[in-house]
């Protein structure tokens, strides 16, 4: 779930019946394609780990870090990423990104040690928190407002819906080779979208389709304002001396390239508060993995939990105290917003850690290929990319909080099912119906808790609250699947035990999965009351 809202753009509407130039199309394709591969990072990891596991020699605790990994990456450093891109400007950040992501992919595929691995794999969830949100931002200022920006959001969220399911399939199929080119394929393709971003992606100041403003002399090729000289390649404004190499605005300092305001001091960056959310984060997930090999006396497992404590409240106090905050508190005064964060939360969270209980269950148990067992999770994963361009038409006819009840109503059926099943499980009878249950509560209940969660919201404060959100969704995956992990470890039978014994073992951790199952529905729960009693 990587969805956020576009940010306000100033382009008059187009025409319906205006056709795109081949450089929109080739920007089009940049966005979304990559959109895809960040999509389909979290998938490509799922099926790869018992493959992984056994190369590396290490057990599931460290392995959920190939999860867990990105999603402290993505969810940990969301907010920074927006004050970066902010500060920095979307084009630079965007393409470094890209560059980052492809590096990060290489060394994950050659690592050795499961901390390299899991070094990339927040790396890649840092890179994906940059781009997934800043494609939609250029699209916005990129594409005209009207048919024209609806037909690209439609491609980019087609593009977003489907990379979980082609990310299971193509994983399952490349496992069967080597998992290390799960991790190895996104590189190429990468570098191929950086290469096209470098002509593709617009500048500060670049709209309409990434080519020059109207009313641009011919030999405007970078998009400068109306009035400036033929010979000022980087479009500043007119007044500016020779020396504003970057299109400054008038008054900037010298050293300002690329139209950004004013140098400001590193803090406006939140370092501080960055470090100590991610790192907090970090002790929180390795605490809670660390219980079932160290015990709860031990300052490696309860250590790291106070650890993390500390580090989170130093973050919200750091918050407090500084004059540019990377998070917006007035945000969480909606009840929308904190009903729709945790639900989300719930719905991503108890759904992935399904996943990585029956990826362990069908390959490490019952000796299901990769393939195989990718193929088991399509009816959980394809209904959404087939529903996706009418999510927003399902909304506003149904309504956000009807929907999200019923979305998570279905799942947590779905879990309390699977529970019921006898080991080995039928799929037919056992398995796939769960997947069923799980699936159409995304088709749902997935748009409807994206578009509430901001509803509420001043239209000032609807990116800030968005970037909240997507925080909340990663931080839910993060700690439903620590929590699985650890639970499977702690509760797993001594070797050589029978095949039942190890099956029954994973129940605490099925029985893990349907409260956090049941947290989400009783959330959408109040969320129809509210909307009965007035409004959220």
């Amino acid at each position: 779930m990587t969805s956020s809202p576009l940010l306000p753009s100033h382009t008059a509407p187009a025409p319906a019946h205006a056709r795109w130039s081949p450089r929109m199309w080739g920007l089009l394709v940049v966005l979304a394609g990559n959109m895809l591969i960040d999509a389909l990072e979290v998938s490509v990891a799922l099926v790869a780990l018992p493959a992984i596991g056994t190369d590396l020699g290490a057990p599931l605790t460290a392995m959920q870090w190939t999860i867990t990994g990105f999603a402290v990456g993505f969810g940990g450093l969301m907010l920074f990423g927006a004050r970066a891109v902010a500060l920095l400007g979307r084009r630079r950040v965007y393409l470094a990104a890209l560059v980052g992501f492809a590096a990060a992919s290489l060394v994950g595929a050659l690592a050795e040690d499961p901390s390299l691995l899991t070094a990339t794999r927040v790396v890649k969830g840092f890179c994906a928190a940059l781009t997934a949100p800043t494609g939609l931002a250029i699209i916005a200022t990129a594409f005209p407002e009207g048919p024209q920006r609806n037909r690209a959001l439609s491609v980019y969220t087609l593009f977003g819906a489907g990379g979980f399911t082609a990310g299971l399939l193509l994983s399952g199929w490349l496992t069967g080779f080597s998992w290390r080119l799960t991790f190895a394929f996104p590189a190429p393709a990468v570098l191929v979208l950086f290469v096209l971003g470098l002509r593709l992606i617009p500048g500060a100041g670049e709209e309409n389709g990434g080519g020059p403003p109207p009313g641009a002399t011919a030999g405007d090729r970078d998009g400068r304002p109306p009035g400036t000289t033929a010979g000022d390649r980087t479009g500043r404004p007119p007044g500016t001396t020779a020396g504003g190499r970057a299109g400054r605005p008038p008054g900037t300092m010298t050293g300002d390239r690329a139209g950004r305001p004013p140098r400001s001091p590193l803090r406006r960056y939140g370092f501080a508060s960055a470090a100590a959310f991610l790192a907090g984060l970090l002790a929180l997930v390795q605490g809670i993995t660390s219980v079932p090999a160290h015990g709860w006396a031990d300052l490696r497992s309860t250590g790291l939990l106070a650890l993390a404590a500390g580090l989170l409240a130093l973050f919200v106090a750091l918050e407090r105290a500084s004059a540019h905050p990377l998070i917006r508190f007035e945000a969480l005064r909606s009840r929308a917003m904190i009903r729709s964060a945790l639900g989300a939360a719930c719905l991503n969270g108890s759904y992935l850690g399904l996943l990585f209980v029956l990826t362990h269950q069908l390959q490490s148990l019952a000796g299901w290929s990769p393939l195989r067992t990718a193929a088991a999770f399509l009816p959980a994963a394809a209904p959404l990319v087939v529903t996706a361009l009418f999510s927003g038409r399902i909304v506003a006819r149904f309504g956000a909080p009807r929907l999200i009840a019923a979305g998570a109503l279905l799942p947590f059926a779905g879990y309390l099912l699977l529970l019921r099943t006898p080991w080995p499980p039928a799929y037919a009878t056992g398995i796939l119906p769960t997947m069923l249950l799980v699936g159409a509560g995304f088709v749902l209940s997935f748009a409807a808790l994206n578009s509430q969660a901001t509803s509420q919201l001043p239209p000032a404060e609807r990116g800030a609250g968005s970037g909240l959100y997507q925080t909340a969704v990663q931080v839910g995956a993060a700690l439903s699947v620590a929590l699985v992990a650890a639970l499977l470890t702690g509760a797993a039978p001594p070797a050589g035990a029978a095949p039942a014994e190890f099956a029954e073992a994973c129940r605490p951790a099925l029985t893990l999965v349907a409260a956090v199952g049941g947290l989400g529905l009783l959330t959408a729960l109040t969320g129809l009351r509210s909307r009965r009693t007035g409004p959220p």
